[in-house]
């Protein structure tokens, strides 16, 4: 049961980061100036909610890690046990993670409007993130290249499955009167989502030849589980590419069937995200072996 509400915990964790990363990526930086204000308060009480999931939740793993390294649910709760994780590398990692969890939050409850400010916190979080699990199972320049090329991946992550909630705000206010600026800003965040899949997969395979070598072993859970998400984003990769390269030139001005069909096809683009982040959540708390 400890175990189950740590993967719970991390799923949790990683999914309102991507959220808080995927809303701040749009006000910020993809939304021209005329949609930048609606875009932030839009999403502003979601940046508010998930800064606060996000900080309670890697507080409970703190001490949920006590209690994995001890001797249960009562280690969870002792203030000597969490002096002792926070003695170990995942937790001198995990106090900084907590930290800007702390920022972040405050930052999007006094100045929501500062979507600059929240990407580069969730950028940093994505960072420290990068420096424990089995991204930080080599030590010296392997080890230095893994927890990059890990960063990166989790960032590229959380462009493409951060950004698709806020792509469907854009494909409503594409009806209106907003059309002209969030077609732009749909357009930009298609040329980003290039970059972002194809830094998912890149980085994704060096991850796995980092942890398990040449040899996969798929006859273990960990590489049947692995097998299972690599399915998942190989669907998530035919959805995006049919929506940009059939449905978005089918468009009309008026809201037609293609129109439609992109936003459910967006919308089983966030399950399997969200089942793909589940899936890692789990098998990233096992031995790969």
């Amino acid at each position: 049961m400890l175990a189950l509400s740590y993967v719970v915990l991390r799923f949790i964790h990683f999914g309102a980061l991507m959220l808080i990363f995927g809303n701040a990526l749009y006000s910020a930086w993809l939304a021209p100036f005329s949609l930048h204000r609606l875009m932030t308060r839009r999403f502003q009480q979601q940046q508010k909610v998930m800064a606060v999931v996000s900080l309670l939740s890697a507080l409970l793993m703190f001490g949920l890690q006590g209690g994995l390294m001890g001797n249960g649910w009562r280690d969870v709760w002792r203030p000597e046990i969490w002096s002792t994780v926070a003695s170990t590398q995942y937790g001198s990692v995990w106090v900084w993670q907590i930290i800007l969890a702390l920022i972040t939050t405050a930052t999007a409850w006094i100045a929501p409007q500062k979507g600059a400010r929240l990407l580069l916190l969730a950028m940093g979080q994505f960072f420290l993130l990068a420096g424990v699990g089995h991204a930080a199972m080599n030590e010296g320049i392997a080890g230095g290249v893994q927890r990059v090329n890990h960063a990166v991946h989790l960032l590229c992550a959380a462009t493409w499955l951060g950004g698709l909630l806020p792509l469907l705000f854009c494909m409503q206010l594409a009806k209106g009167r907003w059309h002209v600026a969030a077609i732009y800003t749909m357009m930009r965040f298609s040329r980003v989502g290039h970059y972002a899949v194809a830094g998912v997969i890149c980085t994704g395979v060096i991850n796995a030849l980092f942890i398990l070598g040449l040899n996969v072993p798929w006859d273990t859970h960990y590489g049947q589980l692995l097998l299972f998400k690599c399915a998942l984003v190989a669907m998530m990769v035919v959805i995006a590419l049919t929506n940009r390269y059939f449905l978005v030139p089918r468009f009309r001005p008026d809201a037609g069937r293609e129109q439609q069909i992109f936003i459910r096809m967006t919308q089983a683009e966030v399950v399997l995200g969200a089942l793909v982040l589940a899936t890692v959540s789990l098998f990233a708390t096992w031995e790969p072996f």
